[in-house]
């Protein structure tokens, strides 16, 4: 019994060293592939809601690390893309969380014109219901355009909510969790930007930053 249980737990083990290693093998392997595929679609989302008439420079390099802020949702340090136009600043391109979706963290990612207007909101992953709260892509719907052009200025803290709760954002019957939270943290990442907005762009300019691929 001794021999056949130190056998048994001799395979297990070994069983365990082949497999992490085998993992840790396979994740060296992809994760450059892995890295590149979420910058292409990073740069993806950019482009469609942060327009290249409003930057001449390199906004993918012109970057600067924000601490953990409870207005944009996260925990973690996160990156500010910066778009400046005749070298003055003219566009911010934030992350943020919405931590209280129905299925969990819903990552977006918002840019936002200097005068505090919203250009554009994305969604860059989610784990809400399938056909039901997913409408919030928009792959699959263009309910997100609806923060197109609003800011601070032009929509009350009261009108930052669904229909539902008195707001004026719009919503699909059976499925109100997932834009009100979608809502709550765009409105959080607006004002954000501005109470930081100033020091967002204040800081050095990186190298190799002056223009985009082909422009001077």
């Amino acid at each position: 019994m001794a021999k056949a249980s130190f056998y048994t737990a001799s395979n297990l083990l070994l069983f365990a060293v082949v497999s992490t290693a085998l993992l840790a093998w396979t994740y060296d392997l992809t994760r450059e592939t892995i890295a590149r595929s979420i910058e292409n679609e990073k740069l993806k989302l950019i482009a469609q809601i942060a327009p290249s008439a409003t930057y001449d420079n390199d906004i993918m390099k012109d970057v600067a690390d924000l601490a953990a802020d409870k207005l944009l949702g996260g925990t973690e340090t996160t990156v500010v893309y910066r778009g400046r136009l005749n070298n003055r600043p003219s566009i911010a391109v934030l992350q943020a969380v919405a931590p209280d979706g129905y299925g969990g963290r819903i990552h977006l990612i918002l840019a936002i014109h200097h005068d505090g207007r919203i250009s554009g909101v994305r969604v860059v992953s989610h784990k809400e219901t399938p056909g039901l709260g997913d409408y919030i892509e928009i792959a699959k719907n263009d309910w997100i355009n609806g923060f197109n052009g609003i800011s601070l200025e032009n929509r009350k803290s009261s009108e930052w909510k669904v229909k539902k709760d008195g707001g004026t954002f719009d919503y699909r019957a059976g499925a109100t969790i997932t834009p009100r939270a979608v809502v709550k943290a765009a409105h959080k990442a607006l004002r954000y930007y501005a109470q930081h907005r100033d020091e967002l762009f204040a800081q050095s300019l990186p190298e190799n930053t002056s223009g985009k691929e082909g422009k001077k």
